[in-house]
């Protein structure tokens, strides 16, 4: 990944908020290897760039940036990520699970993003008590509407066991743009209260810090049974996708699962898909 995918309206780093610095500094003991440094941006491009030029230059694990606003904010496939000021929690971590020390790197590595899913959906119930579920392979749903997405990248250059892992949560209304109504959501749509940004992000860094110790110390089934307990469309639904096996045309078939390896399970006629990658559609 680039270095220089700056953004005009960039205004560089500044100094957390009161709110955000007093519950970070009250939650060290929790954050585990996450938070040093933790580098705030009122406007910025994308976190997940900023983050990706801080591991080329050797920053440590666990660093992690946060904006209030993102004006180049993205998802999967280059999609954009609608992140206006004081609506939304916008963050990205430098993460090294290739080093893990169980000598699980490689499968640490694919199951990164199920881990942060189990972890979100577990901060999300802790700060707000709101019950929610996981998608395959990165998002976060109340019913059918979408509430937060992760996205894992390699941090390139000569990197290769480095991955910046991102993720945006709508917390206000103002998070998705009235045409994406029908289909996102917030929390504060969902609760009809005020949520309390700081609390969510803490207990967000806290939750990833916990479920990625349980990658690096080799405790994928933890991983994996979270996961399923909290992803009912993983079994029993039917989806199309295409990319992959079905990389000449689009495929369709019923949800089985997923299996040790994060791959999602699709029994199509007779036999099972396994779908490691493409665009997946869930009808």
């Amino acid at each position: 990944m680039s270095s220089n995918r700056s953004s005009p309206d960039d205004q560089g780093p500044a100094p957390l908020p009161e709110a955000l610095a007093t519950a970070l500094a009250s939650a060290r003991p929790r954050l585990g290897r996450l938070g040093s440094p933790i580098i705030y941006f009122p406007v910025t491009g994308s976190t997940n760039d900023v983050a990706a030029t801080l591991a080329i230059h050797d920053a440590n694990e666990g660093a992690v940036v946060i904006a209030d606003t993102q004006t180049a904010g993205r998802g999967r496939r280059g999609r954009e990520w609608f992140s206006p000021p004081g609506s939304g929690l916008y963050v990205s971590v430098v993460l090294r699970p290739g080093r893990s020390p169980c000598g699980g790197g490689d499968r640490a590595t694919r199951l990164l993003t199920l881990a942060a899913g189990v972890a979100l959906v577990e901060a999300v119930r802790t700060a707000t008590g709101l019950a929610v579920d996981v998608k395959w392979p990165n998002d976060l749903y109340i019913g059918r509407r979408k509430l937060a997405g992760i996205l894992a990248e390699a941090a390139g250059g000569e990197l290769e066991d480095t991955v910046v892992l991102g993720y945006g949560i709508n917390v206000g209304a103002a998070a998705y743009p009235p045409e994406l109504r029908d289909s996102a959501t917030s929390l504060e749509s969902e609760l009809g209260r005020h949520v309390d940004r700081a609390l969510l992000l803490v207990e967000s860094l806290v939750g990833l810090a916990q479920r990625y110790d349980d990658l690096l110390e080799g405790r994928f089934d933890a991983i994996l049974d979270a996961w399923r307990a909290r992803a009912p469309g993983s079994k029993g639904a039917r989806v199309a996708w295409s990319g992959g096996a079905a990389a000449s045309g689009a495929a369709s078939g019923v949800t089985a699962g997923i299996d040790d390896e994060g791959a999602l399970l699709v029994l199509v006629g007779d036999r099972i898909e396994r779908i490691v990658a493409g665009e997946v559609t869930w009808l």
